[in-house]
Order: structure tokens, then sequence, then C-alpha cells
């Protein structure tokens, strides 16, 4: 007996929201997919002879150089302040006394792995030595090298750019929960997260990990403590999508200044799908960090933006259709 052809439509199934949204919009203009391999999620499309592999939004068109830049936040953040491009004062972790140095000189830092994604090993707006070697600990667990970055208050905004276009731009919130009177934190939390798993596929969660416990200890409370009703807490300092933040999209707000510097981040990194994350005191404004880039970029974040749309149309420009 030969292998069974393969079955589409089920195949479609097995993508994550990420991935169908640029299957989707390819299948809809008569491009092929075939799925590569449902475990990584890499999936080909095909259309007039031409084939590429993607893996979300991130595809063969992106170089390897790039990719590795995005991949080490060093690196990226080093290339972007010889342009003259606005980014944090970073250090590598070290020993103590030049990491408790450093914290002294900023007073809140952000300790990060130099490399992973999802904001996996990250803790924000530390402001205690011991704090902060617990966080240069749980950071080495995702990475041998470890960041210590300056903190820069401010909205958390990511701007997509698509070829040689800003296609979008979301400001993206701490996961919050509110008090009913007789919840204590930790239900709150978990009531929320599973709010978030639902509004998002299952990409979404909010952590019940130390970073968790640390922001609502800041706050002035414990995770047993009964939230009044009404009253509003910020539970994680992070702002990545996978640890349960939201995003607002502010697209129309995103002053030129900012999206032609975010046009000319992705030109230095030489990248054609890019997701620039930045610290701004005001997003209509021109002040603005560069925290980091990155080379795969949620595209079905953007609603109501044409992201797939014209994704599909860098992949595949013989099947741009007009307005």
């Amino acid at each position: 007996m030969g292998n069974s052809p393969p079955d589409h439509h089920r195949d479609l199934d097995l993508l994550n929201p990420y991935a169908r949204i640029i299957v989707d919009e390819a299948l809809r203009r008569g491009i092929t997919f075939r799925l590569l391999d449902p475990e990584a999620g890499y999936f080909c499309l095909t259309h007039g002879g031409r084939s590429i592999v993607c893996l979300e939004s991130l595809s063969e068109l992106t170089s390897a150089i790039a990719m590795s830049l995005c991949d080490d936040k060093s690196a990226t953040l080093r290339l972007l302040r010889r342009a003259g491009l606005r980014v944090p004062e970073q250090v590598r972790a070290g020993d103590e006394e030049a990491n408790r140095a450093f914290l002294e000189r900023h007073g809140r830092i952000v300790v990060k792995p130099l490399r992973g994604e999802q904001g996996a090993g990250v803790s924000v707006n530390i402001h205690d030595a011991d704090e902060m070697d617990m966080a240069v600990r749980d950071a080495r667990r995702f990475a041998d090298t470890v960041l210590l970055e300056e903190h820069v208050d401010g909205e958390d905004l990511r701007i997509l750019v698509i070829g040689d276009e800003v296609v979008a731009a979301a400001v993206r919130r701490a996961p919050t929960i509110v008090g009913n009177g007789h919840d204590d934190i930790r239900t709150l939390i978990k009531v929320r997260s599973r709010e978030r798993e639902q509004e998002t596929g299952g990409e979404s969660r909010i952590p019940l990990d130390h970073e968790t416990e640390r922001c609502v200890h800041d706050a002035g409370f414990g995770l047993d403590h009964v939230l009044e009703a009404g009253v509003e807490l910020v539970v994680r300092d992070t702002y990545n999508l996978h640890k349960g933040a939201t995003i607002h999209d502010v697209t129309h707000l995103l002053h030129p200044h900012i999206a032609g510097m975010a046009l000319e981040a992705a030109r230095l990194i030489d990248i054609p799908v890019m997701g620039l994350d930045l610290l701004m005191p005001d997003v209509r404004g021109e002040d603005y960090v560069i925290i980091e880039a990155n080379e795969r970029p949620g595209l079905a974040n953007h609603a109501p933006r044409p992201t797939a749309q014209r994704f599909i149309d860098l992949l595949f420009p013989d099947t741009v259709q007009g307005p």
C-alpha cells in the first residue's frame, strides 16, 4: 500500500493562529499550501513555480545573519546604537559587585537572557539586589549569558515592518486582574489566565511563577490576599503576549518620525519582516527607546491591519491584488 495523500483540511487545523492567518490568505489567492512538520509548524507555500518555506512570519527571505542578529539581543542594540538610534544602556551580567554597581547606577533594571523569545526568563523593574540575583539565576535557565539593562518607563509599543512599509503598530499592556471582594489574587489570576487562553487559542496565559509573585508583592499584596471589589492590579511587569499581556492597535497614532526610524532599523538589520519593540512616553510623540527586534512577529496580533495580506504580497508579488 502506498502512502495516503495529505489531508490539507486536517493540516489546517494543526496550525496555530499565527500560521493560520498566513495560510488562509495564501489559499484565498490560489497559492498551494503543504504542511512540512506538524510539530514544529513549518509549512511550504507554492505558486507559479516558486516555493517558500515559512515558520509563521519567518520565511526563507530572512537571512541567517538577520535572524542571528535578532536572536542576540545585545548585538541588535549595538548595531542600532552605532547608527544613532536610541537604545537603553546594557551590560552582560558579571560578578556580584559589578551587577550591583549597575543596579545602583540605574535604580531599576531589566534582567533578560541574551537569547530567547516569548518573554522566557525576563524580569522587569528590578530594584532590589537580592531580587536581581534571583532574576539572573532564573534567566540563566534559558541562556548562559544574561543581560542587565537600564529600565525605561513608557508604553510598550510593537511596530510591524513588512518590506518597506510600516504595516501596524500596537501598544502592549501588562496583564491585570480586577478584584471582586471574595476571591484571592491567586484565584483571580487563574481565572484571567483561562480567559486569555480562550481569547488567543491557547497562545497566551499568565504564569503563576516568581515573576508574578514578585510583581504582586511589590504592589503590597500576597497571592492569598482577597482583592477588594473593583480594584485593578497589574500582576506582571512584562508585556509579552504569551505571558498574558493584551495588545491594542495604535497605527493611526504613530508619528511619521517613529515610522521612519522603524524602517531604518529594518534596513540596518537587513530584514524583510520585523517586529520592533520600543518604550515610549507617548505613542503619539517622537521620543523612544528601542528594546529589541523580533524576526518572527505574530501577524495575528494586529487585527484589523492587513498583516497577512502584506506578508503574502512580499512572498508572492505576482499575486498582489488591486485596492
